[in-house]
Formats: structure tokens, C-alpha cells, sequence
């Protein structure tokens, strides 16, 4: 199982990653840029700038100077938080990532749930996904109220999955349809096919602004989502979250 290095309770300097950026200055910080410690960003009206480092995200809003110092302090519940998000081999249990456990703060649970680790395929969603460990890859759903057969195909090859009341997860079929690059759809008893285009990587940068950037790179903008997102919440639990 790989793990990604997450900072803990001591403060952590590193370079930043823009992830998202809106606004008249957005054209100076394309997503995948890249900001060394200590940079200092200048913003006019109307710009909004995220930026995630292995010690947290933050958002940026102008007008405004901001020096990025990567200086965020986090308890060692929400680093483990983070670092179950990122395992390759899933979390140990199925654990949502809203609330957490221990927080100074309460943090409310997102409106519509996320998946609890960054490497299962959301299985309500379309769009490209960025593979880390074929063997282990994993379906994950979050309503598990009834039985659902869906049927999934590509490369030429196809299989029904049944996925059983109250399982959340359920293991991509190697046996039947071995996991490749390359395009697949997953069709539901709707009849809806939500497109899945598979990115293996060659492997996972070992820091999570790095590991950012490679979701960039090859377009898995709905795992990039989820980074953002669930490193917010545990921010805004440590109270460090928030436009500065």
C-alpha cells in the first residue's frame, strides 16, 4: 500500500500548486502552476485563486498581496483523515469524510457525499480517472439501499457487476475485464452510460502538491475535486481554512 507524505501538528513549509483560479489575473495562475515558499501573489478585484500544499489548502481572494509560507498547523486526527483519502489501498474502514472525530471544530457533512478514498471511482460519475494500483482498483456508491446490477464495458470486452444492498464498495472485475488504459462505460438499470476514461500512472508522487499536479496533467478533474474538498474540510475543522 503507498501513502502520500501529509504534514501532522507541526507546521510545514513546502511549494504550492494552484488548483483553481477565477478572474481578471487567472491567466498568470493556470492550474498546475507551481509557487515556491514564500512567493508572493498579487490579485485585483474579482480573483480568487485556490492553491494546495502538502500542508493544506487555501484560497486567495483579491484585491490583495499574499505571501504563501505553506504554514498550516493540523492535529493528527484529521492528517490520518487525509492520509486514508489518499492510501492506494483504500481506507481500513468506510468511513465518510465530513465530520471528524476529535476537531476543534465541527465540520457539517457536504451536502452530497464524497468518496472516501481518492483512487475508488465515483460510480455516479463520468470523466477521466488516474489509476494508481490496478489490482486494488475499486467501485465505490453512495446509496446502499437496494441491490444494483450494472453492466460495464470496454476494450472490446463486457461484464455485469452485482452490486449487493449495503456494500459500498465493490472490486473492479480483473477477471473478466482486466484494467487498461483506455475508455469504458458503466450503465446502470437506468440505462444512463456514464463514460470512464483510465489513466495508470507509472506511479504517485510521494507529496500531495505533486500528486496534484498529475491529477492536472492527465484531466482527472473529479479526483482533483475531492483533494480539494476533503483537505478544505480538514482545514476549516483545524480552523485554518477560509479566503485570506
Amino acid at each position: 500500500m503507498l501513502t502520500l507524505g501529509i504534514a501532522g501538528s507541526s507546521a510545514a513549509m513546502a511549494q504550492s500548486m494552484v488548483v483553481r483560479s477565477v478572474g481578471p489575473s487567472a491567466a498568470q495562475f493556470p492550474a498546475g502552476k507551481k509557487l515556491p515558499a514564500n512567493t508572493k501573489v498579487v490579485l485585483k478585484a474579482s480573483d480568487k485563486v485556490t492553491v494546495l500544499d502538502k500542508a493544506g489548502t487555501r484560497v486567495l481572494s483579491g484585491p490583495g498581496t499574499f505571501t504563501l509560507d505553506g504554514t498550516v498547523k493540523r492535529d493528527q486526527t484529521q492528517s490520518t483523515q487525509i492520509a486514508s483519502l489518499l492510501a492506494t489501498g483504500g481506507p481500513a474502514t468506510r468511513s465518510r469524510t465530513g465530520a471528524v472525530r476529535g476537531a476543534p471544530a465541527k465540520v457539517a457533512a457536504p451536502a452530497t457525499p464524497r468518496s472516501p478514498n481518492l483512487w475508488f471511482i465515483d460510480a455516479s460519475q463520468s470523466g477521466k480517472f488516474c489509476v494508481a494500483e490496478p489490482a486494488r482498483l475499486m467501485f465505490w456508491r453512495a446509496k446502499v439501499d437496494q441491490d444494483v446490477q450494472l453492466k460495464l464495458a470496454g476494450t472490446g470486452a463486457s461484464t455485469t457487476i452485482d452490486w449487493k444492498k449495503g456494500s459500498g464498495n465493490r472490486l473492479w472485475p480483473m477477471a473478466e475485464l482486466p484494467v487498461a488504459p483506455g475508455s469504458y462505460t458503466l450503465t446502470g438499470p437506468d440505462g444512463v452510460a456514464r463514460k470512464i476514461d483510465l489513466v495508470v500512472l507509472p506511479s504517485v508522487p510521494a507529496e500531495v502538491d505533486e500528486l496534484a499536479g498529475t491529477l492536472i496533467e492527465n484531466g482527472c478533474e473529479n479526483q482533483l475535486g475531492l483533494l480539494v474538498e476533503t483537505m478544505a474540510a480538514a482545514d476549516q475543522a483545524s480552523g485554518t481554512s477560509g479566503d485570506r
